[in-house]
């Protein structure tokens, strides 16, 4: 594996610097694909051995680079070394690197890239994540999805990781939405449609209530007065409340079933309604309580009376708000889990209310509120479908499914399968989730399914099929094959380019374990994905002499099964039916291309039907959000 390569690079390199190999592991970096020079599989960055020395009169960086390469040898791990820009480049023993990663990649499994000297240093930590957090008696909006997906692949990746994660669910289930959809269920509600499409007949009631209360403000006025209730603990109130929480959860733990999520814990805004009253008074015993001319209550967190920098704790009714129910979720989570991390994952809309919660924890005394961390993300916008607009989740997947299974219906090669709807979801969920990983998770985007396939092929249904091809080559050769193999099989240019491209997996996943970004794994296994198609055409298993075939096969397993690590940790789960996508688009992956090119070539957008929806990804979280 890289980290072995980087030890026997570093070891030399102290010997010559004087410095301990471990202050030199993070200076010697794989080679992309996309930046291979002919002989460099890894380099070393000079500046980054200089960067902390400020003696202006130093020699050119150039030069120094130079002076140290001449005092390094080859030795039975390197076989060439030569000078970049302001780099020193290694080539391994060809042989070495083909055995090595191999052999690292099967006897590793799931763990590969994981094992790495990059990460044998970090603590195990115990980690929070909230994300998803839907409103309770409203359907699963599509809002919440990016949440969704984005607070997964933290939570999976940091559990990759060896970290303790607790997945917490905060459902919206309390507020003053409640008074009014309390009030609007006695008006316009009815028992036998809330038991047959519950979800649905409360989003009609509360659509209803509201004209209503905008019209009149008798209804305006019980609304407010039931939610008073619900907080004083009215039996009947909290009674009617409980059904609509129950009902709730129960369609959104099917939703998150065909997601691929889970939850350690569902827990909400009303497990707080009581603790939130600690929270003022304890905020008021400190002297950071204060009183406006309205009745409310609120935080200066300024000191000044900056009006930016005032946070409202209480209504003037005394009811809280939902930032002095995640005051006191943050310290119940403390007491209960004593977290070294806790991660919030919600819209950027956010920011400043997540600001202001982790100031008042500070200054109330509570030094952990520095562990405490908010992971934003962008809007996206776009979503028809055919129906029209269309903001439930339930809906969006149901199109993916649909359309998904007419594309795989119009294939000829696509052959009979057990579950087609399964396949069919999957698929459409790896497109879904790629398009939105590609870039920045915080830069607002346009979503459009023709951009799924319009860029250069990078999508999800383009990663699924590639692992379900190496999967069909494993079901058909592997019995005769995979025993022992000859590296010097492995020596072509394709072969190689693989090699060199899995060396770099453990960086990625400790670039995305750095900056909580899936844009550096979702690149990775796209480019992986390319040099695979190239050498699935151009390095034959079938007719093949067996020591060449059992070689190449192994080569497939490995880059299989880093495909699929990956893809899990994205919350895709690879599927192995080789059908939705006929020999001729694969060609198109390979047409024109040198065997060793990283870069993957353009195709025309009429050569694919298009697969799914577009999709319109709105803010997440009760918070901030109109029930």
């Amino acid at each position: 594996m890289a980290c072995s390569f980087r030890r026997a690079i570093a070891c030399q390199l102290s010997r010559v610097l004087n410095l301990p190999p471990e202050n030199l592991i993070t200076s010697i970096s794989a080679v992309p694909i996309s930046q291979k020079e002919e002989v460099a599989d890894f380099q070393l960055s000079v500046d980054s051995l200089l960067e902390e020395d400020n003696d202006h009169s130093r020699p050119d960086i150039q030069v120094q680079a130079k002076r140290l390469a001449e005092k390094l040898r080859c030795d039975t791990v390197v076989s060439e070394i030569s000078t970049g820009q302001r780099t020193i480049n290694f080539k391994i023993n060809r042989e070495l690197l083909t055995k090595t990663v191999l052999q690292q990649v099967i006897e590793d499994g799931s763990k590969y890239g994981l094992k790495s000297e990059l990460f044998s240093g970090l603590p195990r930590k115990k980690i929070v994540v909230e994300f998803s957090s839907p409103n309770v008696a409203k359907k699963f909006h599509v809002g919440h999805l990016r949440s969704t997906i984005i607070g997964n692949f933290i939570a999976n990746l940091k559990e990759a990781l060896g970290h303790q994660v607790i997945r917490i669910n905060y459902l919206g289930d309390w507020g003053m939405q409640f008074g009014l959809l309390g009030t609007g269920f006695q008006l316009f509600g009815y028992e036998e449609k809330l038991q047959s499409n519950p979800l649905q007949h409360l989003f009609e009631v509360y659509v209803q209530v509201n004209k209503e209360a905008a019209d009149d403000k008798s209804v305006a006025k019980s609304a407010q007065e039931f939610f008073q209730r619900l907080e004083l603990g009215d039996v009947q109130a909290l009674s009617l409340w409980q059904k609509f929480r129950d009902l709730s959860i129960e369609e959104y733990v099917q939703v998150y079933k065909r997601l691929g999520v889970y939850f350690d814990e569902y827990s909400g805004e009303s497990f707080y309604r009581e603790k939130s009253q600690e929270v003022l008074k304890l905020l008021e015993s400190k002297g950071l309580l204060l009183k406006t001319i309205k009745g409310t209550a609120v935080v200066d967190l300024s000191g000044n009376g900056d009006s930016s920098s005032i946070c409202t704790v209480m209504r003037s009714d005394g009811t809280s708000l939902y930032a002095t129910r995640d005051l006191a979720a943050a310290i119940d989570r403390m007491d209960k889990y004593n977290f070294d991390t806790m991660i919030y994952v919600t819209d950027k809309g956010q920011k400043k209310h997540f600001q202001q919660v982790f100031q008042m924890l500070k200054i109330m005394g509570y030094d952990w509120a520095e562990r405490c961390q908010h992971v934003p993300f962008g809007v996206v916008q776009g979503m028809k479908t055919r129906r029209g607009d269309v903001t439930f989740l339930e809906d969006v997947l149901n199109e993916i499914q649909l359309r998904m299974l007419q594309n795989m219906a119009s294939i000829k090669t696509t052959k009979e399968l057990k579950n087609p709807q399964e396949t069919a979801e999957r698929v459409g969920l790896a497109a879904l989730i790629i398009q939105d990983f590609k870039g920045l998770l915080l830069s607002d985007y346009k979503f459009s399914w023709d951009r799924v396939f319009q860029s250069r092929g990078d999508t999800g249904v383009f990663l699924q099929y590639t692992h379900a091809r190496l999967h069909s080559l494993e079901e058909t050769f592997g019995c005769g094959y995979l025993n022992d193999f000859n590296t010097a099989c492995l020596q072509e240019p394709q072969s190689v380019s693989i090699l060199q491209h899995l060396l770099r997996f453990d960086e990625v996943l400790y670039k995305s374990s750095q900056d909580l970004q899936p844009r550096h794994i979702v690149s990775y296994l796209l480019t992986l994905s390319h040099l695979a198609a190239v050498a699935h055409r151009t390095l034959q298993i079938k007719d093949s002499p067996p020591e060449v075939a059992g070689a190449r096969l192994h080569l497939f397993k490995a880059v299989r099964s880093v495909l699929a690590n990956g893809m899990k940790l994205l919350g895709i789960t690879p599927t192995l039916c080789n059908l939705w996508l006929p020999e001729e688009i694969l060609k198109l992956h390979v047409d024109c291309r040198d065997s060793a090119a990283a870069s993957p070539p353009k195709f025309p957008i009429n050569r694919l039907k298009p697969i799914i929806s577009d999709l319109c990804l709105v803010k997440n979280r009760p918070h901030s959000s109109s029930y």
